[in-house]
């Protein structure tokens, strides 16, 4: 493993001193066709996890037909580990809301909303007020467009982009088929604009510094920079901008404990990586990809614990709609417990390592696809601490 660290840290989001709305004034100064094309040619992808190209999803949501169209900002943060958006919105809310303003004029949209997920209702009245700060501001520069805010019920699979829209129309928070995916037949069936707190940031900053200046960042890949919740054993908990595309073990360097044994990546619905693979693996599209959560565990803790407490986690939230995940989660639990406790042989673990291939293939939405991810990550890297 490498002893020092060569993680960049960057500062596009917080670190410089820019009027939000002189930004978004020169952004609508330009073409609408050319503004896109340099979303797309920055590479900036999702930053919630799923990672679609950002110019990709507005070009579609601009050619979609109609007259009425919808943004909506994903600021349902339920991945355990991940708390970098709602460092945003204490800190850059107007960033947020200009980007989505941004994306109504490019668009044809005339309504936005944000859908904050419900532990964060202490953050309400401060939304509130920056968003009707950032309306007023609206009406004065004469644009046609308004953000609004709906509030989250604490359901985890509703930072789903298709079971938030149902969320938000009173609904079941349950995942829809895809297709018609959103830029299409969104919230209240027109087309639909939505992105990741962060990735709102992002999109009006490259309008301002330009597709090359981004792209320089990170690799061919995983272009740009990215907000890194950090949390577990490390002495630097927090949230941080760094360069994406870096070498795990050069994350560890910075950020570790000096035990570090185990990083699971990209929250519980991520990878866990050992001690082991840390040179091997890099934090980006082309290795493992990440929502922002990165949490770190030493020598002192129990991988079975970690995985029990993950596999709780995943049953709790499981909408219950289809059956691979409602009753797949449940019988990871109780097959991981049963093998723990003697009454089923170890063998057992390739079962329901086989069993989560099912999961991924026939589940309807990311939560039951992604739950063998850090099921197999962990059960294959520390066997023994699963059968002892």
């Amino acid at each position: 493993m490498t002893n020092t660290s060569t993680v960049r840290k960057t500062d596009l989001i917080f670190g410089r001193s820019l009027d939000t709305l002189t930004l978004l004034r020169n952004a609508m100064q330009r073409d609408k066709d050319g503004l896109i094309q340099e979303l797309i040619d920055s590479g900036l992808r999702g930053r919630g996890g799923a990672g679609f190209p950002t110019g990709l999803k507005w070009k579609f949501a601009k050619g979609a037909p109609g007259n009425e169209k919808y943004i909506i900002c994903n600021a349902d943060e339920g991945e355990p580990g991940t708390f970098k958006d709602r460092v945003i919105l204490e800190k850059a809310a107007d960033k947020v809301f200009a980007g989505m303003g941004l994306c109504g004029w490019l668009t044809g949209a005339t309504k936005g909303f944000i859908y904050l997920r419900n532990e964060y209702i202490w953050m309400r009245n401060h939304i509130l007020a920056q968003m009707n700060d950032m309306n007023e501001a609206f009406r004065q520069m004469k644009l046609d467009f308004s953000i609004g805010l709906k509030m989250g019920s604490g359901a985890y699979v509703c930072g789903e982009e298709t079971a938030l829209i149902e969320s938000m129309e009173s609904k079941r928070g349950e995942p829809r088929n895809k297709p018609p995916f959103p830029a299409i037949a969104g919230y209240e069936d027109k087309p639909t604009v939505v992105n990741n707190v962060e990735t709102w940031v992002y999109a009006l900053l490259i309008s301002y510094i330009g597709a090359d200046v981004f792209a320089a960042y990170g690799t061919e890949q995983s272009t740009g920079s990215k907000l890194f919740s950090v949390s577990g054993d490390t002495p630097k908990p927090g949230v941080y901008e760094l360069e994406m595309g870096m070498k795990l073990s050069d994350f560890v360097a910075e950020f570790g404990d000096g035990d570090t044994k185990a990083v699971q990546v990209g929250g519980a619905s991520g990878f866990c990586v050992p001690r082991r693979k840390f040179d091997q693996v890099i934090i980006g599209f082309e290795g493992i990809p990440t929502g922002g959560s990165m949490m770190l565990f030493n020598s002192h803790r129990s991988m079975y614990h970690v995985l029990h407490n993950f596999l709780e986690f995943f049953m709790e939230e499981s909408c219950g709609q289809c059956t691979p995940c409602r009753v797949g989660c449940q019988q990871l639990l109780l097959g991981i417990e049963a093998v723990k406790s003697k009454t089923k042989p170890a063998q057992y673990l390739d079962t329901l390592m086989e069993f989560t291939e099912t999961m991924r293939l026939a589940s309807k939405c990311g939560l039951g696809q992604s739950v063998g991810n850090a099921f197999n990550s962990i059960v294959n890297e520390f066997y023994e601490e699963m059968i002892y």
